[in-house]
């Protein structure tokens, strides 16, 4: 069966009644244009802030690349969920929030902890399930964990991180602290029913807590387009009087100034936001994921909004850093990840008698009574 649509005026006919909700999304929202990296790019923040977003996009990339190679050679097994094409949604929002504030996200969830700092070589030891791994080997891909960072972790559990990422933004507000939570789940999480207590809870405690759609219009597999009504997510959080709104998360730069406008209500004891991130994995749902539900033309177009390549461009453009200085970084991030890799391959296993660990509260917790 086929028909035409029309987008934007232009008449895209003959196409299937499997891909047209797809494309009509896209198309709709603007979110298959071309890249205008190679446009001039006006500076709006520091050296220091483009070399972070710079450095820890392309550390998020070659990281995830690297674990996609080794799940290929059987070193990492399991699930496996890649962040790939997202990167600007975890670095813009780390630059936009403070070291106190709390995190928390879904099974897609090694590239928040390495822009906050932790250690490459624990994340990937817990990909290969070792005793030194972020988790001690017990999680895997889909929890990573890392306390020292406020991260709360990774859920494999669609939306059971939402009410969640509630609890920690209102344990702020309980404690009287300034923090937030910023808590991130994909746009199949919306479907659940505590996506809706939770948003409704939040703004009638006036909860400090970004919430936060990593739209990249298929869920696990299946199309905004044919999963839900409202296809523009943010409208959802209206419907609770949350301020909510739609962001370019393929630049950096319009992710750190959403989630920047929404700490600052947060801080101010106005409660929660919605930002709907929209944004693009370039590789599947997960890495068994045969991607029979889009093209490889409709990818190669993103791929051309690349935030990598926007964020070099403006650096470059702009001489905040020199050829020479984006060749070292590179080099930096390679190390990195084959030092990651090294310190997994060379991490003891778990022993047997660790299953019997961390399974009920330890001694040395704070609450427990004699």
């Amino acid at each position: 069966m086929f028909f035409t649509i029309f987008a934007k005026g232009l008449n895209i006919a003959l196409i299937s009644l499997y891909l047209r909700p797809k494309l009509a999304y896209f198309i709709e929202y603007g979110m298959a244009k071309k890249s205008s990296s190679t446009s001039k790019s006006k500076v709006k923040y520091s050296k220091e802030t483009y070399k972070y977003w710079f450095e820890s996009m392309l550390l998020m990339r070659r990281f995830e690349e690297k674990a996609g190679q080794l799940y290929g050679q059987q070193k990492i097994r399991g699930f496996c969920h890649l962040y790939i094409g997202q990167e600007a949604c975890a670095a813009g929002a780390i630059t936009a929030l403070e070291k106190e504030d709390k995190w928390i996200t879904a099974y897609r969830c090694h590239a928040q902890p390495l822009g906050l700092g932790t250690d490459p070589g624990a994340i990937m030891a817990e990909l290969f399930g070792k005793a030194t791994g972020t988790t001690k080997g017990k999680g895997g891909s889909m929890h990573i964990f890392d306390k020292s960072k406020n991260f709360a972790g990774g859920h494999a559990i669609v939306g059971a991180q939402i009410p969640m990422g509630l609890g920690l933004g209102f344990a702020e507000k309980y404690l009287g602290t300034k923090n937030l939570s910023i808590c991130f789940m994909g746009d199949g999480a919306v479907r659940q029913g505590a996506f809706h207590e939770s948003l409704n809870l939040a703004m009638l405690y006036k909860t400090p807590v970004i919430f936060v759609i990593e739209n990249n219009g298929y869920a696990m597999g299946t199309s905004v387009k044919r999963s839900s009504n409202v296809d523009e997510l943010y409208k959802l959080g209206e419907s609770y009087d949350i301020p909510s709104f739609p962001v370019d998360a393929m630049n950096v730069e319009e992710v750190h100034e959403a989630v920047k406008e929404a700490a600052e209500r947060a801080r101010k004891g106005d409660g929660p936001t919605l930002l709907e991130f929209r944004t693009y994995r370039y590789k599947g749902h997960s890495m068994s994921d045969p991607q029979k539900y889009r093209t490889k033309e409709e990818v190669e177009e993103y791929k051309q909004r690349d935030p990598i390549e926007q964020v070099r461009a403006t650096i470059l453009e702009n001489s905040i850093l020199s050829e020479d200085d984006i060749k070292g970084i590179e080099a930096e991030v390679k190390q990195k990840v084959a030092d990651a890799v090294k310190f997994a391959e060379e991490s003891p296993w778990p022993e047997g008698e660790d299953a019997f660990k961390d399974v009920y509260v330890e001694d040395d917790y704070p609450f427990v009574r004699e």
